[in-house]
């Protein structure tokens, strides 16, 4: 009896460590959905808080960075750009949701809201770094902005924006970014970018984002 009961003990004993080393309720990971693909777009349009305001009305686009382009110096700082001396443009990076927003759409929008007729300047905002500027990221884009601007010629008869390869992009101090959110009472927010996001809703109420 004894080896009887000595046998069932080891049993009992090496199924509590099977069980232990068991899990209860093992599981299969679920499957991880892979993230929307998204394109950037650069644009030039005078003052990036205005830019930025505009674009961030719109469904698709899913983030606006505030920063400097198509210059020489790297990492200028608003000081250095706000001299002339930099070449940089002001300018805005548009990420976007192809599938919701397309890159005609953005150009588009581009010509909508700003005036591509004045050279180096936008309103009372006047030197290079206000200048009408499309920068592509690759051959598509280059072709979409070129033919976009033959498209805009007949209505606006002379158009001098720019249309270069990008080939870095600064983000701009922080205090830049998301401006109008930030201070929608300050009198340029008031009388300059509001206007122009009532003139862009009405045209494209399709594109309007929730």
């Amino acid at each position: 009896m004894q080896s009887i009961r000595r046998s069932g003990v080891a049993i009992l004993a090496a199924l509590t460590v099977l069980l232990a080393m068991t899990p209860l309720h093992a599981q299969t990971p679920a499957p991880v959905s892979p993230a929307a693909p998204t394109e950037t777009a650069v644009f030039g349009m005078g003052c990036f808080w205005c830019s930025q305001a505009l674009f961030e009305k719109f469904k698709g686009v899913t983030h606006i960075v505030c920063g400097y382009a198509g210059g020489t110096v790297p990492n200028p700082t608003y000081e250095q750009v706000s001299s002339g001396e930099t070449g940089h443009a002001e300018v805005v990076q548009i990420t976007f949701d192809p599938a919701q927003i397309t890159y005609q759409q953005l150009l588009d929008i581009f010509w909508d809201v700003h005036d591509p007729t004045t050279l180096n300047r936008q309103g009372a905002d006047e030197g290079t770094q206000y200048r009408s500027l499309i920068l592509y990221a690759n051959d598509e884009q280059r072709r979409l902005a070129e033919a976009s601007k033959q498209a805009e010629l007949p209505k606006f008869k002379v158009i001098t924006t720019e249309i270069s390869p990008l080939k870095a992009f600064y983000p701009a101090e922080d205090y830049h970014q998301e401006y109008f959110k930030k201070h929608p009472n300050v009198p340029y927010c008031i009388f300059v970018i509001s206007p122009k996001i009532e003139k862009l809703e009405a045209h494209h109420p399709e594109l309007k984002g929730a």
